[in-house]
């Protein structure tokens, strides 16, 4: 699975390396082969110009220098305030091996449109940029050069992806061991263009004494806890969600019944009012309908072992007493959308209500129930903490967080996703899942990316009823990851 490593993790990765016996000059010059690999497996020889800052980043920038011009490439070297004798360490180290001679940092080097490598600061930068780094990168955006960035784009946030004032947007940004929450979250990932992750020399042993919590969600991260239909299996082997439908927007629990059947739930039956029963059971004639009279029956049967409130539920007392009810039946609830709005004025009763919850909030829907402070990540953990709950918080950088801190960044999610329902379908994604025996945490995170998944198959013109009929395919493909590994 791929971790995701905090700018003190990494450094943390980095001294144990080093402890083990590879010394921080070989991982700088290792850094910069892989940069100058990927630079050379991308573009034609050319112009280059390296941007060098006054640390490891600048350190990495020379080695880079160095590695092209062996190649035959014209490279000039611009260093962030000119003066090589100011630079310490491993970077002092690499300029002295680079024999090109240096220019002063300045937007004039832009002239002749070189391919422009960004190694002025890396992730350990913690404050905004200014002067002649904040004039060079606005310039590179102004005019629109081919960026290459080193670890990540210079004034970007490694652990939030925010941008400290200015950052470059780069057609390939080239980072080290594992990539990092900025790579993943908006809008550093943008800002990164393609990323690579080059191996260079850190053992992944590291990784057990660091126990990163982080990860890029991917099917490494929960493909074996998937489940799949048994040879000798049956229907009631594979769960019974039932999903509450509202009165009016009867399409949103119809939507998420839908695609938890094909997510695998055995069996899905939707509970609505009286009066909106004919058109529920008008729909398709695979899902179980029954009024909401009994509900309590419902909630009393085991075989019922998940439920979805909130699609189209409607908000006030009714829908946040079915929750209150689902969650004191010992039920594994997914809620969503009115279910959650409906606690807004008192989410503390939601959270005191325990039982076994996942919270799958768009921003607004999170700003009525949390406090709405720092990137996304950390909003996503704090919501877990508070709530005891597993949180999804949608977005195009989705964002699965599990009470113990674990959390998860979806990155696979087109802008095509923005449209009316596709969020039902998510939910009924996940909660197929839940009615099959996924763990919450999991669930979400296998939910979303298939959901995201399903949304590329499909491409532009994308409505939320193609999710589901897509998912076929996203089942199949995974059968096939499965099957290899065997």
């Amino acid at each position: 699975m791929t971790h995701l490593l905090t700018t003190k993790e990494m450094y943390a990765a980095d001294a144990a390396a080093a402890a083990g016996g590879t010394s921080s000059l070989a991982l700088m010059e290792a850094a910069g082969w892989q940069v100058a690999r990927a630079i050379r497996a991308r573009y034609a020889p050319r112009r280059a110009l390296v941007l060098c800052g006054p640390g490891n980043n600048g350190g990495d920038g020379f080695v880079v220098a160095r590695l092209l011009a062996n190649r035959g490439w014209p490279v000039r070297v611009a260093l962030l305030g000119g003066d090589p004798a100011r630079l310490k360490g491993d970077a002092a180290a690499m300029e002295t091996r680079w024999t090109g001679g240096l220019a002063k940092l300045s937007a004039d080097l832009l002239a002749e449109r070189p391919l422009v490598v960004d190694a002025l600061f890396g992730a350990g930068l913690a404050r905004p940029l200014e002067g002649a780094a904040l004039a060079m990168v606005q310039a590179l955006n102004e005019g629109g050069h081919e960026v290459v960035a080193i670890d990540v784009p210079s004034g970007l946030d490694a652990d939030t992806g925010q941008t400290l004032g200015a950052a470059p947007r780069c057609a390939v940004t080239v980072t080290f061991f594992r990539p990092k929450p900025g790579h993943k979250l908006l809008p550093g990932r943008l800002l990164c263009g393609e990323l690579v992750v080059g191996e260079i020399g850190i053992p992944a042993s590291v990784l057990d004494a660091i126990r990163p919590n982080a990860f890029v969600n991917a099917p490494d991260l929960w493909a074996a806890a998937l489940p799949w239909p048994m040879p000798m299996g049956h229907k009631y082997d594979r769960g019974h969600l039932l999903v509450a439908g509202g009165g009016e927007m009867t399409g949103a629990a119809r939507l998420a019944a839908l695609a938890a059947r094909r997510s695998g739930a055995g069996l899905v039956t939707i509970a609505a009012p009286e009066a909106a029963l004919s058109v529920y059971r008008a729909g398709s004639p695979g899902t179980i309908v029954r009024p909401m009279s009994a509900w309590p029956k419902l909630l009393a049967d085991k075989r019922y072992n998940a439920v979805i409130l909130g699609p189209g539920l409607g908000v006030g007392a009714a829908t946040n007493a079915l929750v209150l009810e689902a969650l004191a039946a010992g039920k594994t609830c997914l809620l969503d959308a009115d279910a959650l709005t409906g606690f807004a004025d008192n989410p503390a009763a939601l959270w005191r209500a325990g039982g076994a919850k996942l919270l799958t909030p768009h921003d607004g829907e999170y700003a009525r129930l949390f406090a709405r402070t720092g990137d996304r990540l950390t909003r996503a953990r704090a919501a877990a903490r508070e709530s005891g709950a597993v949180v999804l918080l949608k977005g195009p950088d989705t964002v699965v967080a599990a009470p113990d801190g674990r959390a998860a960044i979806s990155d696979n999610a087109p802008p095509s996703l923005a449209t009316g329902g596709s969020g039902d379908v998510l939910a009924g994604i996940i909660g197929g899942l839940l009615a099959q025996g996924m763990e919450p945490f999991a669930a979400a995170c296998a939910g979303a990316w298939m959901h995201g998944d399903a949304a590329a198959r499909v491409g532009q013109g994308l409505i939320a009823e193609d999710l589901i009929e897509a998912l076929p395919a996203v089942w199949s493909a995974l059968a096939a990851r499965a099957e290899e590994g065997a």
